[in-house]
């Protein structure tokens, strides 16, 4: 199913509905399916198309950290933190803020 579904976005790239929330949804679907060094180059396309998706720097957080880069990870949900305080977005703020206190946590 996930294979279907990330085919039928990627033939979407690139038209006229290519957008944030297209390269959102297709980095979701490449998450979902154990690929995050693709999600985050999706992710990072949905967030150069709109820098204030809270939503995509959220995830693409998510995803550096499943690729196993932690600061990457870091970067990703500062910047998400700070568009989602931009915009007034207080659970993606609060979520992120989360995030990254555990991931700065002191390992023992």
């Amino acid at each position: 199913m996930s294979a279907n579904l990330i085919a039928s976005l990627r033939l979407q790239c690139g038209g006229p509905r290519d957008g944030a929330l297209l390269r959102f949804s297709l980095g979701s679907a490449l998450l979902a399916d154990g690929d995050a060094g693709a999600a985050i180059d999706e992710l990072r396309r949905a967030v150069g198309f709109d820098p204030a998706y809270s939503a995509a720097w959220k995830l693409l957080g998510k995803a550096c950290l499943a690729h196993g880069d932690e600061a990457a990870a870091a970067e990703a949900w500062r910047s998400g933190i700070a568009a989602a305080t931009h915009r007034g977005d207080k659970q993606a703020e609060k979520e992120m803020g989360v995030f990254l206190r555990r991931l700065e946590k002191p390992r023992r």
